[in-house]
């Protein structure tokens, strides 16, 4: 038996991939908002975590890098990772590579090929839909750092930069520093600027 987690934060999604792939008689799964990840981790101790990357806490705190910080503690269970993404919006690629992803879907995949991807990546074997081949390409290319990510996507809900240093445990300053960095490298006018551009390039 597979147990799978499945992480989404729209729960009417949630509930019906998670009925129609806990179907399969070899896979027993569970579903959580990233807000309930880490519960709902330590409860089932997954095999694989299936995890929507196109949701805004999904680069959070409480999102992929502690989720995947989870999966590779000693102990931990060493659950796999499967992403689901968009094609053409590269950054949630980036942010999923970077925390070791084994496996990738688009999200406009079919429930079938979704299967077939928890039970490859549950044995350890890397699983890359077709379709998300130029992404990886602009991922690749995209200029700014994982944690430059995570601070501009806090910033794009609104965040101020003492919420944003709370946050991501960082200094007010820290967070000014990262700002500015990802100003000059979208080649932005401002932070309101830097974040258009960001979303327009898909990054966020």
């Amino acid at each position: 038996m597979i147990r799978v987690l499945l992480i989404h934060d729209t729960h009417l999604l949630r509930t019906a991939l998670a009925t129609v792939i806990g179907r399969e008689p070899d896979l027993e799964v569970a579903s959580a908002p990233w807000q309930g990840a880490a519960t709902g981790y330590r409860t089932l101790r997954p095999d694989v975590c299936v995890v929507d990357m196109d949701g805004p806490e999904a680069g959070g705190p409480r999102g992929i890098g502690d989720l995947a910080h989870r999966c590779h503690a000693p102990g931990g269970g060493g659950a796999a990772l499967l992403a689901l993404a968009t094609p053409g919006r590269p950054g949630p690629l980036r942010r999923a590579f970077e925390e070791g992803a084994l496996g990738y879907l688009s999200k406009n995949t079919s429930p079938d090929r979704l299967v077939e991807g928890i039970r490859h990546v549950a044995k350890g074997e890397r699983y890359i839909d077709e379709s998300l081949g130029h992404g990886f390409l602009e991922a690749a290319a995209m200029p700014l750092t994982r944690r430059e990510l995570s601070v501009l996507s806090l910033a794009a809900e609104g965040a101020s930069i003492g919420e944003i240093a709370r946050s991501l445990h960082l200094s007010n300053g820290t967070v000014r520093n990262y700002m500015a960095a990802i100003t000059r490298k979208t080649g932005a006018r401002n932070r309101v600027d830097a974040i258009r551009i960001s979303q327009g390039a898909g990054w966020l």
